[in-house]
């Protein structure tokens, strides 16, 4: 199956995730453009080369306005009244001129003096950014997604409600195009499975405006919990919220490299250097199974009733069957038959063979592995001149589809007394 595999020995932050992406994107520079054309207001992004210990790499940047600045920042507000000139936020690495030194180089690159006016920006706002933009809904809601995440994070670590959560506007649209371009990417890439490494969070303490914290910062750890993280020597924090956050979000499985054949491979940089190459790499691919995804169990009868054959089918649903059906075959001595087709989860298959056994003619069965590719799925409500319609949406694998369901399309049918084709378009009418 096609996959990604993260390799996070340097940590993560938005940037790096954005570049090494955009190396295994067969036209990297188109990619760009289209970031550029999304409409973030006043924002160019732009892809460099980059070497790190004799590595080369791409290096991402943004620019606001014609101004380099950083990236996301937030702060909890107990009282807008207080004095915010030296506070630029609490995860990272700070001095008091507003200089974001941060010890990884990633998304902090932009300094102010002291009388800088600070706007701060809630939620609200950037939920209306994002879903403003010229993307997919599917790319607002994993790019809303992922700053839900991110203030969620920064109300646990400061024990205030998620309300109270604001973005510094100074670093916020260049965020949102770290954010948007990583969720654009991930997209059209499609991957069936994300796999991500180990998280190197860095250690030691970064400075910022709340005091000296330890690495990985609350905001970090508090989005990484769940996810296997160490330290080691380099000090300094290397995964930053931004890189948690969309690591949190994509990632499918954290641990070793799997078993991959590799097509493509990205190497997307940070800023500063290191005795380590200072990079985020990518890994697309083939990942093959090393379980089966699915449980075929397989019959030929051709002495049963409807009526039996349709009492096994429920037996089997009821007991966990992921879905059974009939196929009409040919059997020996040119008999009409029926083929009886069960599919399980692995580990179900001999408690469902015995049910098949148990209630068909069948002496015994077939029982095979299989793989099988499956979309994304979810459920949305549609409003259409009659009512509600639930309506499940597929996608992944660059393709997305979606259809709403019989049982209130029939509803809506039977109470206006119009046909089911009326009730899908929307154009319910009353008879």
């Amino acid at each position: 199956m096609r996959s990604l595999y993260i390799e996070c020995n340097m940590g993560a932050a938005g940037d790096m995730l954005l570049a090494a992406l955009l190396e295994l994107h067969p036209d990297p520079g188109g990619m760009i453009d289209r970031i550029n054309n999304i409409g973030i207001p006043g924002v160019v992004v732009s892809a460099s080369p980059s070497v790190k210990c004799g590595i080369a790499g791409t290096h991402v940047s943004v620019e606001i306005n014609g101004a380099q600045e950083g990236s996301i920042d937030a702060e909890i507000f107990e009282d807008y009244s207080h004095d915010h000139s030296n506070e630029h936020g609490h995860s990272h690495d700070h001095t008091n001129g507003h200089s974001h030194n941060n010890e990884h180089g990633h998304d902090y690159n932009h300094s102010h003096d002291d009388s800088h006016e600070h706007i701060h920006i809630g939620m609200a706002q950037i939920e209306g950014l994002i879903n403003s933009l010229d993307v997919s809904s599917h790319v607002k809601e994993n790019a809303v997604s992922v700053y839900s995440m991110l203030a969620e994070a920064e109300s646990a670590a400061h024990g205030q409600p998620v309300e109270m959560v604001h973005f510094h506007e100074v670093g916020m649209m260049d965020a949102v195009a770290d954010i948007v371009g990583v969720c654009m990417l991930m997209e059209e890439f499609a991957p069936a499975r994300v796999f991500v490494s180990n998280v190197h969070v860095g250690s030691g303490q970064v400075k910022c405006s709340h005091g000296i914290l330890p690495v990985p910062a609350p905001a970090t750890a508090y989005l990484l919990k769940g996810v296997p993280t160490y330290g080691g020597q380099i000090k300094g924090e290397l995964c930053t919220p931004t890189g948690a956050a969309l690591l949190k979000r994509f990632g499918d499985e954290f641990g070793n490299m799997p078993n991959i054949s590799v097509d493509a491979i990205g190497y997307g940089m940070g800023t500063k250097d290191f005795p380590v190459a200072n990079c985020v790499r990518a890994f697309l691919g083939q990942v093959k199974s090393e379980e089966s995804d699915v449980v075929e169990i397989i019959c030929n009868l051709d002495d049963m009733t409807g009526e039996e054959l349709g009492f096994a089918l429920e037996t089997l649903m009821e007991n966990g069957a992921l879905d059974v059906y009939i196929v009409p075959v040919s059997m020996k001595k040119s008999r009409p038959g029926h083929m009886l087709v069960c599919l399980a989860k692995p580990g179900d298959e001999e408690r469902l063979a015995k049910l098949v056994l148990k209630h068909t003619t069948s002496f015994g069965v077939r029982i095979r592995d299989l793989r099988r590719l499956t979309l994304e799925r979810d459920i949305t409500t549609v409003k259409t001149g009659k009512g509600v319609v639930r309506v499940k949406r597929g996608y992944g694998y660059g393709v997305s589809k979606s259809k709403a369901e019989y049982e209130d399309l029939a509803k809506l049918a039977r109470e206006s007394g119009s046909s089911i084709f009326e009730a899908k378009q929307g154009n319910v009418q009353n008879s």
